[in-house]
Protein backbone atom coordinates (compact mmCIF):
# COMPACT_ATOMS: atom_id res chain seq x y z
CA UNK A 1 0.00 0.00 0.00
CA UNK A 2 1.29 3.20 -1.16
CA UNK A 3 1.59 5.87 1.77
CA UNK A 4 1.88 9.43 1.22
CA UNK A 5 3.64 11.63 3.67
CA UNK A 6 3.16 15.12 3.66
CA UNK A 7 5.95 17.66 3.30
CA UNK A 8 6.59 19.69 6.32
CA UNK A 9 4.55 22.79 4.59
CA UNK A 10 1.16 20.85 3.37
CA UNK A 11 -2.30 20.60 5.30
CA UNK A 12 -4.99 18.47 4.68
CA UNK A 13 -7.09 19.97 1.41
CA UNK A 14 -10.40 20.66 3.01
CA UNK A 15 -8.28 23.18 5.23
CA UNK A 16 -7.35 25.17 2.31
CA UNK A 17 -9.33 28.03 0.63
CA UNK A 18 -11.09 26.90 -2.07
CA UNK A 19 -9.28 27.21 -5.63
CA UNK A 20 -12.26 28.14 -7.56
CA UNK A 21 -12.97 30.90 -4.68
CA UNK A 22 -9.82 32.73 -4.80
CA UNK A 23 -9.41 32.54 -8.51
CA UNK A 24 -12.53 34.22 -9.30
CA UNK A 25 -12.52 36.79 -5.98
CA UNK A 26 -8.86 37.87 -7.99
CA UNK A 27 -10.08 38.06 -11.10
CA UNK A 28 -13.24 40.09 -10.11
CA UNK A 29 -10.85 42.52 -8.31
CA UNK A 30 -7.93 42.88 -11.37
CA UNK A 31 -11.18 43.39 -14.20
CA UNK A 32 -12.20 46.35 -11.50
CA UNK A 33 -8.58 47.65 -11.17
CA UNK A 34 -7.59 47.39 -14.72
CA UNK A 35 -10.69 49.32 -16.11
CA UNK A 36 -9.79 53.03 -15.06
CA UNK A 37 -6.14 52.16 -16.06
CA UNK A 38 -6.28 50.95 -19.33
CA UNK A 39 -8.61 54.03 -20.66
CA UNK A 40 -5.73 56.42 -18.76
CA UNK A 41 -2.97 54.52 -20.68
CA UNK A 42 -4.47 54.40 -23.88
CA UNK A 43 -2.26 55.63 -26.72
CA UNK A 44 0.87 54.97 -24.59
CA UNK A 45 3.48 52.01 -25.17
CA UNK A 46 3.80 50.02 -22.59
CA UNK A 47 7.16 50.72 -20.84
CA UNK A 48 5.63 54.29 -20.73
CA UNK A 49 2.78 53.48 -18.77
CA UNK A 50 4.79 51.88 -16.34
CA UNK A 51 7.07 54.46 -15.84
CA UNK A 52 4.49 56.93 -15.23
CA UNK A 53 2.94 54.33 -12.82
CA UNK A 54 -0.13 53.49 -14.80
CA UNK A 55 0.87 49.73 -15.71
CA UNK A 56 2.96 47.14 -15.56
CA UNK A 57 4.11 45.70 -19.08
CA UNK A 58 4.10 41.90 -17.47
CA UNK A 59 0.28 42.63 -16.27
CA UNK A 60 -1.14 40.21 -18.82
CA UNK A 61 1.16 37.46 -17.36
CA UNK A 62 -0.97 37.39 -14.14
CA UNK A 63 -2.71 35.64 -12.63
CA UNK A 64 -1.08 32.62 -13.34
CA UNK A 65 -1.20 28.76 -12.14
CA UNK A 66 -0.40 28.04 -8.57
CA UNK A 67 1.99 25.16 -7.80
CA UNK A 68 -0.12 22.73 -5.55
CA UNK A 69 3.21 21.53 -3.97
CA UNK A 70 3.88 24.59 -1.55
CA UNK A 71 1.00 25.08 0.38
CA UNK A 72 0.51 27.03 3.93
CA UNK A 73 -0.62 26.08 7.47
CA UNK A 74 -2.24 29.21 8.18
CA UNK A 75 -4.00 31.24 6.12
CA UNK A 76 -2.90 33.67 3.68
CA UNK A 77 -2.20 37.54 5.65
CA UNK A 78 -5.05 40.19 4.07
CA UNK A 79 -3.08 41.41 1.05
CA UNK A 80 -3.72 45.21 2.69
CA UNK A 81 -1.83 43.96 5.46
CA UNK A 82 1.49 42.65 3.85
CA UNK A 83 1.19 45.41 1.52
CA UNK A 84 1.28 48.30 4.06
CA UNK A 85 3.65 47.25 6.56
CA UNK A 86 7.00 46.79 4.55
CA UNK A 87 10.71 47.52 5.42
CA UNK A 88 12.50 49.07 2.96
CA UNK A 89 15.47 51.45 3.79
CA UNK A 90 16.20 52.99 0.98
CA UNK A 91 12.53 55.13 1.52
CA UNK A 92 12.54 55.49 5.19
CA UNK A 93 13.34 53.28 8.60
CA UNK A 94 9.77 52.83 9.31
CA UNK A 95 7.18 50.29 8.02
CA UNK A 96 4.50 52.69 6.49
CA UNK A 97 6.68 53.31 3.37
CA UNK A 98 4.30 52.59 0.70
CA UNK A 99 3.47 55.93 -0.37
CA UNK A 100 7.09 57.04 -0.58
CA UNK A 101 7.92 53.83 -2.35
CA UNK A 102 5.65 54.89 -5.43
CA UNK A 103 8.06 57.27 -6.35
CA UNK A 104 10.70 54.59 -7.53
CA UNK A 105 10.48 54.18 -11.33
CA UNK A 106 9.87 50.64 -13.10
CA UNK A 107 11.17 51.53 -16.16
CA UNK A 108 13.21 51.24 -17.74
CA UNK A 109 14.18 48.18 -15.74
CA UNK A 110 17.69 46.10 -16.51
CA UNK A 111 19.08 43.50 -14.87
CA UNK A 112 22.90 42.77 -15.01
CA UNK A 113 24.16 38.81 -14.59
CA UNK A 114 27.99 39.27 -14.29
CA UNK A 115 30.60 37.95 -12.67
CA UNK A 116 32.20 34.46 -13.13
CA UNK A 117 29.41 33.94 -15.90
CA UNK A 118 30.02 31.86 -19.48
CA UNK A 119 28.93 35.67 -20.94
CA UNK A 120 27.87 38.27 -19.31
CA UNK A 121 24.45 40.06 -19.87
CA UNK A 122 22.03 42.69 -19.40
CA UNK A 123 18.70 41.90 -20.10
CA UNK A 124 15.83 44.15 -19.78
CA UNK A 125 13.25 42.82 -16.48
CA UNK A 126 10.25 41.88 -19.04
CA UNK A 127 12.47 40.33 -21.48
CA UNK A 128 13.64 38.19 -18.40
CA UNK A 129 10.27 37.52 -16.75
CA UNK A 130 8.59 36.13 -20.09
CA UNK A 131 11.33 34.10 -20.95
CA UNK A 132 10.65 32.01 -17.38
CA UNK A 133 8.36 29.35 -16.09
CA UNK A 134 5.72 31.73 -13.97
CA UNK A 135 4.23 30.12 -10.82
CA UNK A 136 2.60 30.83 -7.85
CA UNK A 137 3.60 29.33 -4.33
CA UNK A 138 1.95 29.68 -0.74
CA UNK A 139 5.39 30.78 1.20
CA UNK A 140 5.33 31.26 5.03
CA UNK A 141 7.80 35.15 5.63
CA UNK A 142 9.66 35.30 8.98
CA UNK A 143 11.19 38.77 9.65
CA UNK A 144 14.14 39.06 12.06
CA UNK A 145 12.12 41.61 14.16
CA UNK A 146 9.52 38.36 14.83
CA UNK A 147 6.68 39.08 12.81
CA UNK A 148 5.38 37.06 10.04
CA UNK A 149 3.37 36.32 7.01
CA UNK A 150 1.71 34.04 4.49
CA UNK A 151 1.93 35.49 1.01
CA UNK A 152 0.98 33.85 -2.46
CA UNK A 153 4.02 34.82 -4.73
CA UNK A 154 3.91 34.88 -8.29
CA UNK A 155 7.81 34.09 -9.60
CA UNK A 156 10.04 31.38 -11.30
CA UNK A 157 12.90 29.25 -9.28
CA UNK A 158 15.58 30.84 -8.68
CA UNK A 159 17.41 27.51 -10.55
CA UNK A 160 16.26 28.80 -13.44
CA UNK A 161 18.15 31.93 -13.75
CA UNK A 162 21.34 30.32 -12.45
CA UNK A 163 21.18 28.18 -15.58
CA UNK A 164 19.83 31.28 -17.67
CA UNK A 165 23.33 32.42 -16.28
CA UNK A 166 25.97 29.74 -16.84
CA UNK A 167 28.46 29.99 -14.10
CA UNK A 168 31.45 28.76 -14.92
CA UNK A 169 33.52 26.38 -12.56
CA UNK A 170 34.35 28.04 -9.25
CA UNK A 171 31.47 30.48 -8.43
CA UNK A 172 30.15 29.39 -5.22
CA UNK A 173 28.17 32.71 -4.48
CA UNK A 174 25.44 34.91 -6.11
CA UNK A 175 25.93 38.21 -4.88
CA UNK A 176 22.46 40.42 -5.37
CA UNK A 177 22.47 44.10 -5.64
CA UNK A 178 19.59 46.27 -5.56
CA UNK A 179 18.57 49.79 -7.26
CA UNK A 180 20.00 52.95 -6.13
CA UNK A 181 17.84 55.91 -7.34
CA UNK A 182 18.98 58.86 -5.22
CA UNK A 183 16.25 61.12 -6.66
CA UNK A 184 13.01 58.97 -4.89
CA UNK A 185 14.79 57.13 -2.20
CA UNK A 186 14.75 59.45 0.23
CA UNK A 187 16.60 56.61 2.68
CA UNK A 188 19.87 56.76 0.51
CA UNK A 189 20.85 60.23 2.06
CA UNK A 190 21.65 58.18 5.47
CA UNK A 191 25.00 57.97 5.18
CA UNK A 192 25.74 55.48 7.54
CA UNK A 193 24.22 52.81 5.41
CA UNK A 194 26.60 51.02 3.02
CA UNK A 195 24.56 51.34 0.14
CA UNK A 196 23.68 49.89 -2.25
CA UNK A 197 21.75 47.16 -0.38
CA UNK A 198 23.36 43.81 -1.05
CA UNK A 199 23.04 40.14 -0.21
CA UNK A 200 24.11 36.95 -1.25
CA UNK A 201 23.67 33.09 -0.94
CA UNK A 202 25.51 29.97 -1.52
CA UNK A 203 24.95 28.49 -5.14
CA UNK A 204 23.79 25.42 -3.22
CA UNK A 205 20.95 27.80 -1.74
CA UNK A 206 20.56 30.04 -4.91
CA UNK A 207 19.84 26.17 -6.55
CA UNK A 208 17.47 24.65 -3.90
CA UNK A 209 13.58 24.24 -4.77
CA UNK A 210 12.76 26.81 -2.45
CA UNK A 211 14.55 29.63 -3.44
CA UNK A 212 12.54 32.25 -5.65
CA UNK A 213 12.91 34.96 -7.84
CA UNK A 214 9.39 36.65 -7.45
CA UNK A 215 7.57 39.21 -9.91
CA UNK A 216 4.55 39.55 -8.11
CA UNK A 217 1.92 38.69 -5.19
CA UNK A 218 -1.30 38.47 -4.91
CA UNK A 219 -1.71 37.63 -8.34
CA UNK A 220 -0.52 40.84 -9.71
CA UNK A 221 2.44 42.50 -10.47
CA UNK A 222 4.65 43.52 -7.45
CA UNK A 223 4.14 46.29 -5.88
CA UNK A 224 7.03 49.00 -5.41
CA UNK A 225 6.89 48.60 -1.40
CA UNK A 226 7.37 44.71 -1.69
CA UNK A 227 10.00 45.22 -3.96
CA UNK A 228 9.51 45.38 -7.51
CA UNK A 229 10.29 44.64 -10.31
CA UNK A 230 11.92 41.49 -8.94
CA UNK A 231 12.69 40.58 -5.96
CA UNK A 232 14.24 36.90 -4.10
CA UNK A 233 11.97 35.00 -1.68
CA UNK A 234 14.38 32.64 0.16
CA UNK A 235 11.12 31.32 2.99
CA UNK A 236 13.42 29.31 5.43
CA UNK A 237 15.93 32.54 5.93
CA UNK A 238 15.23 36.00 7.67
CA UNK A 239 12.91 38.65 5.60
CA UNK A 240 16.42 40.76 5.18
CA UNK A 241 17.80 37.92 3.49
CA UNK A 242 15.36 38.19 0.75
CA UNK A 243 16.39 41.17 -1.38
CA UNK A 244 14.20 43.52 -2.80
CA UNK A 245 14.19 45.50 -6.34
CA UNK A 246 17.31 43.71 -7.81
CA UNK A 247 19.69 44.82 -10.88
CA UNK A 248 22.05 42.60 -10.91
CA UNK A 249 23.13 38.96 -9.78
CA UNK A 250 26.82 38.93 -9.56
CA UNK A 251 28.46 35.20 -9.42
CA UNK A 252 31.78 35.20 -7.02
CA UNK A 253 33.74 32.63 -5.47
CA UNK A 254 34.12 34.91 -2.55
CA UNK A 255 31.64 35.45 0.22
CA UNK A 256 29.59 38.41 0.09
CA UNK A 257 28.48 40.73 2.75
CA UNK A 258 25.52 41.90 3.09
CA UNK A 259 24.15 45.14 3.83
CA UNK A 260 23.09 44.24 7.37
CA UNK A 261 25.76 41.96 7.88
CA UNK A 262 28.46 44.79 7.03
CA UNK A 263 26.67 47.58 9.11
CA UNK A 264 25.56 44.98 12.47
CA UNK A 265 28.20 41.60 11.67
CA UNK A 266 27.21 40.39 15.35
CA UNK A 267 23.46 40.46 14.86
CA UNK A 268 22.62 39.79 11.17
CA UNK A 269 25.48 36.84 9.21
CA UNK A 270 25.55 35.73 6.03
CA UNK A 271 23.50 32.26 6.69
CA UNK A 272 20.19 33.95 8.81
CA UNK A 273 18.54 30.77 8.60
CA UNK A 274 15.55 30.68 11.01
CA UNK A 275 16.04 28.93 14.66
CA UNK A 276 13.63 29.24 17.87
CA UNK A 277 16.22 28.34 19.98
CA UNK A 278 18.50 31.16 18.73
CA UNK A 279 17.86 34.26 19.92
CA UNK A 280 18.76 37.73 18.24
CA UNK A 281 20.95 39.52 20.67
CA UNK A 282 17.94 42.19 21.87
CA UNK A 283 14.65 39.51 21.29
CA UNK A 284 13.80 35.64 21.49
CA UNK A 285 12.65 34.12 18.01
CA UNK A 286 11.02 31.65 19.44
CA UNK A 287 7.72 32.84 18.51
CA UNK A 288 5.81 35.29 15.85
CA UNK A 289 3.15 37.36 15.68
CA UNK A 290 1.01 37.16 12.57
CA UNK A 291 0.81 40.18 10.68
CA UNK A 292 -2.87 41.25 10.41
CA UNK A 293 -4.08 40.13 13.71
CA UNK A 294 -2.80 39.84 17.24
CA UNK A 295 -2.01 35.92 17.49
CA UNK A 296 1.83 34.66 18.28
CA UNK A 297 2.41 31.01 17.06
CA UNK A 298 5.67 29.26 17.83
CA UNK A 299 8.40 29.95 15.26
CA UNK A 300 10.11 26.60 13.46
CA UNK A 301 13.42 25.46 12.37
CA UNK A 302 14.29 26.68 9.01
CA UNK A 303 10.80 28.54 9.23
CA UNK A 304 9.10 25.23 9.05
CA UNK A 305 11.42 23.89 5.53
CA UNK A 306 14.13 22.02 7.22
CA UNK A 307 12.88 19.09 5.14
CA UNK A 308 14.01 21.09 2.38
CA UNK A 309 17.06 23.04 2.89
CA UNK A 310 19.13 21.10 6.55
CA UNK A 311 20.96 19.15 3.89
CA UNK A 312 22.12 22.19 2.28
CA UNK A 313 24.35 22.89 5.61
CA UNK A 314 26.02 19.34 6.43
CA UNK A 315 29.17 20.43 5.87
CA UNK A 316 28.22 24.02 7.65
CA UNK A 317 29.52 24.91 11.23
CA UNK A 318 26.42 25.26 13.38
CA UNK A 319 27.60 27.95 15.14
CA UNK A 320 27.31 29.99 11.93
CA UNK A 321 23.92 28.39 10.11
CA UNK A 322 21.90 30.63 12.52
CA UNK A 323 23.22 34.52 13.02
Amino acid sequence: MLIKVKRGWEIPENAVTDEAAFRNRRTLVKALAAGPIALAGAGLPGAARAAAGEEDPTADLYPVQRNEAYTLDRPLTPEEDATSYNNFYEFGSHKQIKRAAQKMPLRPWDVVIDGMVEKEMTISVDDLIRKMPLEERLYRHRCVEAWAMAVPWTGFPMAKLVKLAKPTFGARFVRMETLMDKETMPGLRQSWYPWPYTEGLTMDEASNELAFIATGIYGKPMPKQNGATIRLVVPWKYGFKSIKSIVRFTFTDEQPVGLWEEVQPKEYGFYANVNPEVPHPRWSQASERLLGSSDRVPTQLYNGYAEQVAGIYNDVDPGILFK
